[in-house]
Protein backbone atom coordinates (compact mmCIF):
# COMPACT_ATOMS: atom_id res chain seq x y z
CA UNK A 1 0.00 0.00 0.00
CA UNK A 2 2.85 2.34 0.89
CA UNK A 3 4.58 1.65 -2.45
CA UNK A 4 1.30 2.31 -4.27
CA UNK A 5 0.99 5.67 -2.51
CA UNK A 6 4.56 6.58 -3.37
CA UNK A 7 4.01 5.81 -7.07
CA UNK A 8 0.77 7.77 -7.00
CA UNK A 9 2.49 10.81 -5.52
CA UNK A 10 5.35 10.57 -8.02
CA UNK A 11 2.91 10.35 -10.93
CA UNK A 12 0.99 13.30 -9.64
CA UNK A 13 4.12 15.42 -9.24
CA UNK A 14 5.09 14.55 -12.82
CA UNK A 15 1.69 15.79 -14.01
CA UNK A 16 2.16 19.01 -12.04
CA UNK A 17 5.64 19.48 -13.53
CA UNK A 18 4.32 19.05 -17.08
CA UNK A 19 1.43 21.42 -16.31
CA UNK A 20 3.83 24.00 -14.86
CA UNK A 21 6.21 23.89 -17.84
CA UNK A 22 3.40 24.02 -20.40
CA UNK A 23 1.45 26.91 -18.90
CA UNK A 24 4.49 29.06 -18.22
CA UNK A 25 5.85 28.35 -21.70
CA UNK A 26 2.51 29.44 -23.17
CA UNK A 27 2.62 32.64 -21.12
CA UNK A 28 6.17 33.31 -22.32
CA UNK A 29 5.14 32.75 -25.93
CA UNK A 30 2.17 35.07 -25.38
CA UNK A 31 4.47 37.83 -24.15
CA UNK A 32 6.72 37.57 -27.20
CA UNK A 33 3.78 37.39 -29.62
CA UNK A 34 2.20 40.42 -27.97
CA UNK A 35 5.34 42.51 -28.38
CA UNK A 36 5.40 42.11 -32.16
CA UNK A 37 1.63 42.16 -32.66
CA UNK A 38 1.01 45.34 -30.67
CA UNK A 39 3.87 47.18 -32.36
CA UNK A 40 2.46 46.18 -35.74
CA UNK A 41 -1.05 47.37 -34.90
CA UNK A 42 0.10 50.70 -33.49
CA UNK A 43 2.34 51.38 -36.48
CA UNK A 44 -0.71 51.79 -38.72
CA UNK A 45 -3.11 53.21 -36.12
CA UNK A 46 -2.07 56.84 -36.16
CA UNK A 47 -4.49 59.35 -34.71
CA UNK A 48 -5.02 61.07 -38.07
CA UNK A 49 -5.65 57.76 -39.82
CA UNK A 50 -8.27 56.79 -37.24
CA UNK A 51 -9.99 60.16 -37.39
CA UNK A 52 -10.12 60.06 -41.19
CA UNK A 53 -11.70 56.62 -41.10
CA UNK A 54 -14.47 57.26 -38.60
CA UNK A 55 -15.28 60.86 -39.51
CA UNK A 56 -15.59 60.20 -43.23
CA UNK A 57 -18.66 58.92 -45.00
CA UNK A 58 -18.09 55.33 -43.85
CA UNK A 59 -18.27 55.71 -40.06
CA UNK A 60 -20.92 53.70 -38.21
CA UNK A 61 -22.92 55.35 -35.41
CA UNK A 62 -22.79 53.74 -31.97
CA UNK A 63 -25.09 53.32 -28.98
CA UNK A 64 -23.31 53.33 -25.60
CA UNK A 65 -25.24 51.24 -23.06
CA UNK A 66 -24.51 51.76 -19.36
CA UNK A 67 -26.20 49.24 -17.02
CA UNK A 68 -26.45 50.73 -13.53
CA UNK A 69 -27.45 49.15 -10.24
CA UNK A 70 -26.86 51.21 -7.10
CA UNK A 71 -24.23 53.40 -8.75
CA UNK A 72 -25.07 56.74 -7.10
CA UNK A 73 -21.40 57.45 -6.34
CA UNK A 74 -20.12 57.09 -9.91
CA UNK A 75 -22.98 57.42 -12.38
CA UNK A 76 -23.00 61.21 -12.92
CA UNK A 77 -19.28 61.46 -13.61
CA UNK A 78 -19.32 58.39 -15.85
CA UNK A 79 -22.25 59.63 -17.97
CA UNK A 80 -20.84 63.16 -18.20
CA UNK A 81 -17.53 61.88 -19.52
CA UNK A 82 -19.25 59.55 -21.98
CA UNK A 83 -21.25 62.46 -23.39
CA UNK A 84 -17.97 64.28 -24.06
CA UNK A 85 -16.36 61.49 -26.10
CA UNK A 86 -15.03 62.34 -29.56
CA UNK A 87 -17.12 60.48 -32.12
CA UNK A 88 -19.23 61.71 -35.05
CA UNK A 89 -22.58 60.25 -34.00
CA UNK A 90 -23.52 58.32 -30.86
CA UNK A 91 -26.18 58.03 -28.19
CA UNK A 92 -25.89 57.11 -24.53
CA UNK A 93 -28.51 54.87 -22.92
CA UNK A 94 -28.33 54.48 -19.15
CA UNK A 95 -30.34 51.52 -17.86
CA UNK A 96 -31.24 51.89 -14.18
CA UNK A 97 -31.71 48.26 -13.21
CA UNK A 98 -34.08 48.69 -10.25
CA UNK A 99 -31.57 50.51 -8.03
CA UNK A 100 -32.68 51.03 -4.43
CA UNK A 101 -30.32 53.96 -3.81
CA UNK A 102 -30.32 57.49 -5.30
CA UNK A 103 -29.01 56.50 -8.77
CA UNK A 104 -32.21 57.43 -10.58
CA UNK A 105 -32.75 60.62 -8.58
CA UNK A 106 -29.24 61.84 -9.35
CA UNK A 107 -29.66 61.15 -13.05
CA UNK A 108 -33.00 62.97 -13.02
CA UNK A 109 -31.58 66.10 -11.42
CA UNK A 110 -28.20 66.22 -13.18
CA UNK A 111 -29.47 65.80 -16.75
CA UNK A 112 -32.94 67.41 -16.56
CA UNK A 113 -34.84 64.27 -17.47
CA UNK A 114 -38.41 64.24 -18.74
CA UNK A 115 -40.48 61.11 -19.21
CA UNK A 116 -41.65 60.06 -22.65
CA UNK A 117 -43.98 57.34 -23.86
CA UNK A 118 -43.08 55.36 -26.94
CA UNK A 119 -43.41 51.68 -27.92
CA UNK A 120 -40.41 49.42 -27.47
CA UNK A 121 -39.76 46.40 -29.70
CA UNK A 122 -38.92 43.61 -27.27
CA UNK A 123 -36.75 41.51 -29.57
CA UNK A 124 -34.68 40.48 -26.56
CA UNK A 125 -36.22 39.44 -23.22
CA UNK A 126 -35.90 41.64 -20.13
CA UNK A 127 -37.80 42.73 -17.02
CA UNK A 128 -40.58 45.33 -17.42
CA UNK A 129 -39.61 48.95 -18.06
CA UNK A 130 -41.10 51.40 -15.56
CA UNK A 131 -40.24 54.55 -17.47
CA UNK A 132 -38.22 55.97 -20.35
CA UNK A 133 -36.67 59.44 -20.05
CA UNK A 134 -34.81 61.83 -22.34
CA UNK A 135 -32.55 64.68 -21.33
CA UNK A 136 -33.38 68.33 -21.99
CA UNK A 137 -29.70 69.23 -21.75
CA UNK A 138 -28.28 66.43 -23.95
CA UNK A 139 -30.25 65.32 -26.98
CA UNK A 140 -28.31 62.05 -27.27
CA UNK A 141 -28.99 60.83 -23.70
CA UNK A 142 -31.77 58.39 -22.79
CA UNK A 143 -32.39 56.87 -19.36
CA UNK A 144 -34.38 53.68 -18.85
CA UNK A 145 -35.83 52.86 -15.45
CA UNK A 146 -36.71 49.16 -15.18
CA UNK A 147 -37.28 46.44 -12.66
CA UNK A 148 -34.22 44.61 -11.43
CA UNK A 149 -33.11 41.70 -13.58
CA UNK A 150 -29.32 41.75 -13.47
CA UNK A 151 -26.66 43.14 -15.78
CA UNK A 152 -27.51 40.87 -18.71
CA UNK A 153 -31.17 41.85 -18.46
CA UNK A 154 -30.30 45.56 -18.36
CA UNK A 155 -28.07 45.23 -21.45
CA UNK A 156 -30.86 43.47 -23.35
CA UNK A 157 -33.22 46.34 -22.49
CA UNK A 158 -30.65 48.85 -23.75
CA UNK A 159 -30.21 46.94 -27.01
CA UNK A 160 -33.98 46.95 -27.57
CA UNK A 161 -34.13 50.73 -27.07
CA UNK A 162 -31.02 51.47 -29.16
CA UNK A 163 -31.31 52.87 -32.68
CA UNK A 164 -27.79 52.39 -34.08
CA UNK A 165 -26.18 49.30 -35.75
CA UNK A 166 -23.31 49.10 -33.22
CA UNK A 167 -23.54 49.17 -29.45
CA UNK A 168 -20.87 49.58 -26.81
CA UNK A 169 -21.29 48.19 -23.30
CA UNK A 170 -19.63 50.25 -20.56
CA UNK A 171 -19.66 49.67 -16.81
CA UNK A 172 -21.07 52.45 -14.64
CA UNK A 173 -17.79 52.84 -12.72
CA UNK A 174 -15.62 53.15 -15.82
CA UNK A 175 -14.10 56.00 -17.82
CA UNK A 176 -13.20 55.84 -21.51
CA UNK A 177 -10.34 57.76 -23.05
CA UNK A 178 -11.74 60.53 -25.23
CA UNK A 179 -10.71 58.76 -28.47
CA UNK A 180 -11.39 55.19 -27.31
CA UNK A 181 -14.54 54.83 -29.41
CA UNK A 182 -12.75 56.00 -32.55
CA UNK A 183 -9.87 53.59 -32.03
CA UNK A 184 -12.12 50.59 -31.40
CA UNK A 185 -14.74 51.42 -34.04
CA UNK A 186 -12.21 51.77 -36.87
CA UNK A 187 -12.10 47.98 -37.22
CA UNK A 188 -15.77 47.91 -38.23
CA UNK A 189 -14.95 50.40 -41.01
CA UNK A 190 -11.82 48.63 -42.22
CA UNK A 191 -13.31 45.13 -42.26
CA UNK A 192 -17.02 44.32 -42.58
CA UNK A 193 -16.43 40.83 -41.18
CA UNK A 194 -15.69 42.27 -37.73
CA UNK A 195 -18.63 41.60 -35.40
CA UNK A 196 -17.08 42.50 -32.05
CA UNK A 197 -14.07 44.35 -30.65
CA UNK A 198 -12.74 44.94 -27.17
CA UNK A 199 -10.24 47.45 -25.86
CA UNK A 200 -7.82 47.31 -22.98
CA UNK A 201 -9.02 47.87 -19.41
CA UNK A 202 -6.72 49.63 -16.96
CA UNK A 203 -6.88 50.34 -13.25
CA UNK A 204 -8.26 53.78 -12.36
CA UNK A 205 -7.33 53.61 -8.67
CA UNK A 206 -4.53 56.05 -7.95
CA UNK A 207 -4.95 58.04 -11.18
CA UNK A 208 -5.82 61.73 -11.31
CA UNK A 209 -8.92 62.97 -13.14
CA UNK A 210 -8.81 66.53 -14.37
CA UNK A 211 -11.13 68.38 -16.76
CA UNK A 212 -13.06 65.25 -17.67
CA UNK A 213 -10.17 62.92 -18.43
CA UNK A 214 -7.51 60.80 -16.80
CA UNK A 215 -4.81 63.47 -16.68
CA UNK A 216 -2.09 61.53 -14.88
CA UNK A 217 -1.61 57.77 -14.63
CA UNK A 218 -0.26 56.73 -11.26
CA UNK A 219 0.21 53.40 -9.54
CA UNK A 220 -2.42 52.70 -6.85
CA UNK A 221 -1.63 53.48 -3.25
CA UNK A 222 -2.78 50.24 -1.61
CA UNK A 223 -0.93 47.00 -2.16
CA UNK A 224 -4.11 45.06 -2.94
CA UNK A 225 -4.80 47.49 -5.81
CA UNK A 226 -1.21 47.28 -7.08
CA UNK A 227 -1.47 43.51 -7.44
CA UNK A 228 -4.62 44.00 -9.53
CA UNK A 229 -2.99 46.69 -11.69
CA UNK A 230 -0.24 44.17 -12.41
CA UNK A 231 -2.79 41.48 -13.27
CA UNK A 232 -4.67 43.78 -15.66
CA UNK A 233 -1.46 44.70 -17.51
CA UNK A 234 -0.41 41.07 -17.80
CA UNK A 235 -3.86 39.74 -18.67
CA UNK A 236 -4.72 42.26 -21.38
CA UNK A 237 -1.37 43.00 -22.98
CA UNK A 238 -0.17 39.40 -23.14
CA UNK A 239 -3.23 37.19 -22.75
CA UNK A 240 -5.83 38.98 -24.89
CA UNK A 241 -3.32 40.15 -27.49
CA UNK A 242 -1.87 36.68 -28.08
CA UNK A 243 -5.29 35.02 -28.36
CA UNK A 244 -6.30 37.75 -30.79
CA UNK A 245 -3.18 37.02 -32.87
CA UNK A 246 -4.27 33.36 -33.17
CA UNK A 247 -7.93 34.31 -33.83
CA UNK A 248 -8.99 32.65 -30.59
CA UNK A 249 -10.36 35.50 -28.47
CA UNK A 250 -13.06 34.14 -26.12
CA UNK A 251 -13.45 37.13 -23.82
CA UNK A 252 -14.28 40.79 -24.39
CA UNK A 253 -14.44 42.61 -21.09
CA UNK A 254 -17.88 43.73 -19.97
CA UNK A 255 -16.30 47.04 -19.01
CA UNK A 256 -15.69 48.01 -22.66
CA UNK A 257 -16.74 46.13 -25.77
CA UNK A 258 -18.34 47.06 -29.12
CA UNK A 259 -20.67 44.66 -30.93
CA UNK A 260 -22.73 44.48 -34.09
CA UNK A 261 -26.31 44.64 -32.86
CA UNK A 262 -27.74 42.32 -35.50
CA UNK A 263 -25.33 39.52 -34.56
CA UNK A 264 -26.09 39.84 -30.87
CA UNK A 265 -29.82 39.75 -31.63
CA UNK A 266 -29.26 36.64 -33.75
CA UNK A 267 -27.88 34.72 -30.74
CA UNK A 268 -30.69 35.91 -28.44
CA UNK A 269 -28.83 38.73 -26.70
CA UNK A 270 -27.18 38.39 -23.33
CA UNK A 271 -27.91 35.25 -21.35
CA UNK A 272 -28.59 35.43 -17.62
CA UNK A 273 -25.12 34.46 -16.47
CA UNK A 274 -22.60 35.75 -13.94
CA UNK A 275 -20.08 35.81 -16.81
CA UNK A 276 -22.27 37.47 -19.42
CA UNK A 277 -19.31 39.05 -21.25
CA UNK A 278 -17.46 35.81 -22.00
CA UNK A 279 -20.70 33.90 -22.55
CA UNK A 280 -21.81 36.28 -25.31
CA UNK A 281 -18.50 36.05 -27.15
CA UNK A 282 -18.44 32.24 -27.00
CA UNK A 283 -22.02 32.07 -28.33
CA UNK A 284 -21.10 34.45 -31.16
CA UNK A 285 -18.24 32.11 -32.11
CA UNK A 286 -20.59 29.13 -31.97
CA UNK A 287 -23.32 30.81 -34.03
CA UNK A 288 -21.03 32.08 -36.79
CA UNK A 289 -19.14 28.81 -37.20
CA UNK A 290 -22.32 26.75 -37.08
CA UNK A 291 -23.99 28.94 -39.73
CA UNK A 292 -20.73 29.28 -41.71
CA UNK A 293 -20.78 33.08 -41.44
CA UNK A 294 -17.39 34.77 -42.10
CA UNK A 295 -16.57 36.77 -38.98
CA UNK A 296 -13.83 38.27 -36.84
CA UNK A 297 -13.77 39.00 -33.09
CA UNK A 298 -10.80 41.20 -32.30
CA UNK A 299 -8.93 42.82 -29.43
CA UNK A 300 -7.53 46.34 -29.93
CA UNK A 301 -4.68 47.24 -27.55
CA UNK A 302 -4.85 51.04 -27.69
CA UNK A 303 -8.45 52.08 -26.79
CA UNK A 304 -8.41 52.42 -23.01
CA UNK A 305 -11.19 51.97 -20.50
CA UNK A 306 -10.31 52.95 -16.94
CA UNK A 307 -12.13 51.05 -14.21
CA UNK A 308 -12.16 50.95 -10.45
CA UNK A 309 -10.88 47.74 -8.91
CA UNK A 310 -11.77 46.44 -5.43
CA UNK A 311 -9.78 47.97 -2.60
CA UNK A 312 -10.79 45.55 0.15
CA UNK A 313 -10.30 41.80 0.52
CA UNK A 314 -13.97 40.85 0.59
CA UNK A 315 -14.86 42.72 -2.60
CA UNK A 316 -11.82 41.31 -4.41
CA UNK A 317 -12.61 37.73 -3.42
CA UNK A 318 -16.26 38.17 -4.46
CA UNK A 319 -15.16 39.50 -7.84
CA UNK A 320 -12.70 36.68 -8.52
CA UNK A 321 -15.26 34.13 -7.33
CA UNK A 322 -17.78 35.53 -9.82
CA UNK A 323 -15.23 35.56 -12.66
CA UNK A 324 -14.41 31.90 -12.09
CA UNK A 325 -18.07 30.87 -11.87
CA UNK A 326 -18.80 32.85 -15.02
CA UNK A 327 -15.97 31.10 -16.86
CA UNK A 328 -17.22 27.64 -15.87
CA UNK A 329 -20.85 28.52 -16.66
CA UNK A 330 -19.89 29.75 -20.14
CA UNK A 331 -17.85 26.65 -20.91
CA UNK A 332 -20.57 24.34 -19.61
CA UNK A 333 -23.36 26.10 -21.51
CA UNK A 334 -21.33 25.79 -24.75
CA UNK A 335 -19.86 22.36 -23.98
CA UNK A 336 -20.91 21.06 -27.39
CA UNK A 337 -17.98 22.99 -28.87
CA UNK A 338 -15.41 20.99 -26.88
CA UNK A 339 -13.11 19.08 -29.28
CA UNK A 340 -15.73 19.48 -32.00
CA UNK A 341 -14.07 19.92 -35.42
CA UNK A 342 -17.18 21.74 -36.62
CA UNK A 343 -15.95 24.79 -34.66
CA UNK A 344 -12.40 24.70 -35.99
CA UNK A 345 -9.56 25.95 -33.81
CA UNK A 346 -12.01 27.37 -31.25
CA UNK A 347 -13.39 23.91 -30.47
CA UNK A 348 -10.16 21.96 -30.94
CA UNK A 349 -7.59 24.26 -29.28
CA UNK A 350 -8.98 27.32 -27.51
CA UNK A 351 -11.89 25.65 -25.73
CA UNK A 352 -9.75 22.78 -24.30
CA UNK A 353 -7.09 25.28 -23.20
CA UNK A 354 -9.61 27.35 -21.25
CA UNK A 355 -11.11 24.23 -19.73
CA UNK A 356 -7.82 22.71 -18.54
CA UNK A 357 -5.73 25.78 -17.70
CA UNK A 358 -8.37 28.32 -16.67
CA UNK A 359 -11.39 26.40 -15.36
CA UNK A 360 -9.48 23.48 -13.82
CA UNK A 361 -6.23 25.40 -13.26
CA UNK A 362 -6.96 26.37 -9.62
CA UNK A 363 -7.69 22.72 -8.73
CA UNK A 364 -4.51 21.47 -10.41
CA UNK A 365 -2.38 24.19 -8.80
CA UNK A 366 -3.87 23.60 -5.35
CA UNK A 367 -3.26 19.86 -5.61
CA UNK A 368 0.30 20.66 -6.65
CA UNK A 369 0.84 22.55 -3.40
CA UNK A 370 -0.80 19.72 -1.49
CA UNK A 371 1.36 17.12 -3.23
CA UNK A 372 4.49 19.06 -2.33
CA UNK A 373 3.46 19.03 1.35
CA UNK A 374 2.79 15.27 1.22
CA UNK A 375 6.22 14.68 -0.32
CA UNK A 376 7.77 16.52 2.59
CA UNK A 377 5.60 14.63 5.07
CA UNK A 378 6.64 11.21 3.73
CA UNK A 379 10.24 12.31 3.21
CA UNK A 380 10.07 11.41 -0.48
CA UNK A 381 11.54 14.58 -1.86
CA UNK A 382 14.98 15.35 -3.22
CA UNK A 383 15.69 18.65 -1.47
CA UNK A 384 18.14 19.87 -4.10
CA UNK A 385 15.59 19.21 -6.85
CA UNK A 386 12.81 20.82 -4.77
CA UNK A 387 14.88 23.95 -4.20
CA UNK A 388 15.79 24.14 -7.90
CA UNK A 389 12.13 23.73 -8.91
CA UNK A 390 11.03 26.39 -6.42
CA UNK A 391 13.62 28.87 -7.69
CA UNK A 392 12.63 28.15 -11.29
CA UNK A 393 8.95 28.74 -10.50
CA UNK A 394 9.69 32.02 -8.72
CA UNK A 395 12.08 33.35 -11.38
CA UNK A 396 9.79 32.34 -14.23
CA UNK A 397 6.82 34.01 -12.55
CA UNK A 398 8.83 37.18 -11.93
CA UNK A 399 9.97 37.24 -15.57
CA UNK A 400 6.36 37.06 -16.77
CA UNK A 401 5.33 39.95 -14.51
CA UNK A 402 8.33 42.15 -15.26
CA UNK A 403 8.06 41.28 -18.94
CA UNK A 404 4.46 42.51 -19.04
CA UNK A 405 5.36 45.76 -17.23
CA UNK A 406 8.32 46.32 -19.55
CA UNK A 407 6.18 45.63 -22.62
CA UNK A 408 3.58 48.11 -21.42
CA UNK A 409 6.16 50.80 -20.73
CA UNK A 410 8.06 50.32 -23.99
CA UNK A 411 4.95 50.59 -26.16
CA UNK A 412 2.45 52.78 -24.32
CA UNK A 413 4.51 54.58 -21.63
CA UNK A 414 1.42 55.22 -19.51
CA UNK A 415 3.34 55.43 -16.25
CA UNK A 416 5.60 58.48 -16.44
CA UNK A 417 7.14 58.08 -12.99
CA UNK A 418 10.06 55.73 -12.45
CA UNK A 419 8.76 55.31 -8.91
CA UNK A 420 5.45 53.95 -10.18
CA UNK A 421 7.20 51.45 -12.47
CA UNK A 422 9.46 50.32 -9.63
CA UNK A 423 6.44 49.99 -7.36
CA UNK A 424 4.58 47.74 -9.79
CA UNK A 425 7.76 45.77 -10.46
CA UNK A 426 8.17 45.21 -6.72
CA UNK A 427 4.69 43.71 -6.51
CA UNK A 428 5.56 41.59 -9.55
CA UNK A 429 8.46 40.21 -7.51
CA UNK A 430 6.38 39.27 -4.45
CA UNK A 431 3.13 38.16 -6.09
CA UNK A 432 4.01 34.50 -5.51
CA UNK A 433 4.36 35.06 -1.73
CA UNK A 434 0.74 34.76 -0.66
CA UNK A 435 -1.36 36.78 -3.10
CA UNK A 436 -1.32 34.18 -5.87
CA UNK A 437 -2.17 31.39 -3.42
CA UNK A 438 -5.07 33.44 -2.03
CA UNK A 439 -6.52 33.85 -5.52
CA UNK A 440 -6.04 30.14 -6.24
CA UNK A 441 -7.97 29.15 -3.10
CA UNK A 442 -10.84 31.53 -3.87
CA UNK A 443 -11.06 30.36 -7.47
CA UNK A 444 -11.00 26.76 -6.28
CA UNK A 445 -13.88 27.51 -3.90
CA UNK A 446 -15.75 29.11 -6.83
CA UNK A 447 -15.10 26.02 -8.97
CA UNK A 448 -16.55 23.76 -6.29
CA UNK A 449 -19.63 26.01 -5.90
CA UNK A 450 -20.04 26.98 -9.55
CA UNK A 451 -23.84 26.45 -9.46
CA UNK A 452 -24.32 29.61 -7.36
CA UNK A 453 -25.65 32.66 -9.21
CA UNK A 454 -24.88 35.53 -6.82
CA UNK A 455 -23.19 38.61 -8.27
CA UNK A 456 -21.05 39.94 -5.42
CA UNK A 457 -20.99 43.69 -6.09
CA UNK A 458 -17.77 45.40 -4.86
CA UNK A 459 -17.69 48.64 -2.92
CA UNK A 460 -17.23 51.83 -4.97
CA UNK A 461 -15.38 55.10 -4.50
CA UNK A 462 -16.98 58.31 -5.65
CA UNK A 463 -15.64 59.55 -8.99
CA UNK A 464 -14.92 63.26 -9.02
CA UNK A 465 -14.53 65.23 -12.21
CA UNK A 466 -13.32 68.73 -11.44
CA UNK A 467 -11.04 71.33 -12.92
CA UNK A 468 -8.79 70.92 -9.92
CA UNK A 469 -6.68 67.83 -9.45
CA UNK A 470 -8.33 64.91 -7.69
CA UNK A 471 -6.98 61.44 -6.98
CA UNK A 472 -9.22 58.39 -7.31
Amino acid sequence: MADYLVYLLLAWQLIILVYFVFINSSYTLATLVSLFDIRGQLAIATRQHIQNLVTGSFYRPITIIVPAYNEELTIITTVTLLLNLRYPEFEVIVVNDGSDDATMARLYDAFRLVQIHQPVATLLPHQPIRGEYISLSHNNLTVIDKENGGKSDALNAGINISKYPLFCSVDADSILDSDALMRAAKLFVEDRQVIATGGIVRVLNGCQIRNGRVAEVRAPRRWIECFQALEYIRGFLTGRTSWNFFNGLLIISGAFGIFRKDMVQAVGGYRNSVGEDMDLVVRLHRHCRKEKIPYKIQFVPDPVCWTQVPEDYLSLLKQRNRWQRGLIDSLWHNRGMFLNPRYGSIGLVVFPYFLVFEALGPLIEFLGYLGFILFLWFDLIDYDFALLFLLLAIIWGIWLNIGAITLDNLIFRRYKSIGDLLKLSFFGLIEFAGYRQLMVVERLFATLTCWRHGWGKPLRQELRNETTKRTI
